[in-house]
């Protein structure tokens, strides 16, 4: 019986050891496809879903309720041949808000470039310094992102050294040829890292950082406090719009929040509503629409 027990223990501390970081959600979609074997995509969701979830991508432990939720939608437009693929991937990730059961959404990206290839009898193999092949990179890619956003979440630049590895994910697939990598293209995903390491956008990491960590997250005990806080980040993009207006990665930003700005300012005094409205207007000038229904 303690042999049992001391071989459980040890089983268990390992198991905790390894924990991987992500519980990650895989779908796909091939509607637009036709006359194809469709098994071969329950194959292909099962292997990304490994590749994603199964695989160590940092050096802390996480417990199962800790890990960053997030889910990978591939949408198939078409067969090039048995194994060569051309699509899109679009990236969504979360983190619960502290005292709430309230999932926040940090990362919302649509990918319209995906082309890939897949050998459904083949291992997906990965290099984190080495370009093997486009739908192991791009995967890889991605989670890193998700990382480093999270990360970003609870510590001011917290998840700089995983955005460091999706740049040098990008930097070894720049010469592959393959769409999203190069630096001639705009808003692919050369950009939306290289971007977010500079200097320049770094008051975009900081709002991150200050609008969860010390707005929403506050916002169970005080909400007017918490309220208060993700209006000063806010009004932190201001000088990187200024600078460079329209950013990819402000965009991004607002594609990922605006329903959640929204719905946050619209029980407030109308004195702060029509300050925010004029803030969201002139930086987010794409959903000026929308945000009218703050109102």
């Amino acid at each position: 019986m303690k042999k049992f027990l001391l071989l459980f223990s040890i089983c268990f501390i390992t198991a905790l050891s390894v924990a991987q970081e992500v519980k990650c959600e895989v779908s796909i979609n091939f509607n637009r496809l036709d006359g194809v074997d469709v098994t071969m995509f329950d194959d292909m969701k099962q292997a990304i879903y490994e590749f994603v979830n199964n695989r160590k991508w940092t050096g802390d432990v996480f417990k199962e309720n800790e890990k960053i939720e997030c889910s990978m939608l591939i949408e198939l437009t078409s067969v090039q041949s048995n194994t060569s693929f051309k699509g899109n991937i679009q990236i969504q990730s979360r983190r619960p808000v502290y005292g709430t059961s309230y999932n926040s959404t940090v990362f919302s990206f649509k990918d319209e470039s995906f082309d890939f290839e897949y050998d459904r009898f083949a291992n997906l193999e990965y290099s984190e310094s080495t370009f093997l092949n486009n739908l192991t990179s791009t995967l890889a890619f991605y989670t890193y992102m998700v990382i480093g956003y999270d990360y970003d979440t609870y510590k001011l630049e917290g998840g700089t050294k995983y955005f460091q590895k999706a740049q040098q994910i990008a930097g070894a697939a720049q010469s592959s040829g393959s769409p999203g990598w190069t630096s001639s293209e705009l808003r692919n995903r050369y950009w939306l890292v290289e971007n977010h390491l500079t200097p320049r956008f770094r008051n975009l990491r900081i709002c991150m950082y200050e609008y969860h960590r010390k707005g929403f997250d506050q916002m169970s005990t005080d909400a007017k406090t918490g309220r208060d806080a993700v209006t000063a980040a806010l009004n932190k993009l201001e000088v990187v719009h200024r600078n460079f207006p329209n950013s990819f990665n402000i965009r991004v930003f607002f594609d990922s929040k605006n329903k959640e700005i929204i719905k946050l300012y619209q029980e407030v005094p109308r004195e702060e509503k029509e300050k925010i409205l004029r803030l969201l207007n002139t930086i987010d000038p794409a959903n000026t629409i929308n945000y009218q229904k703050i109102l």
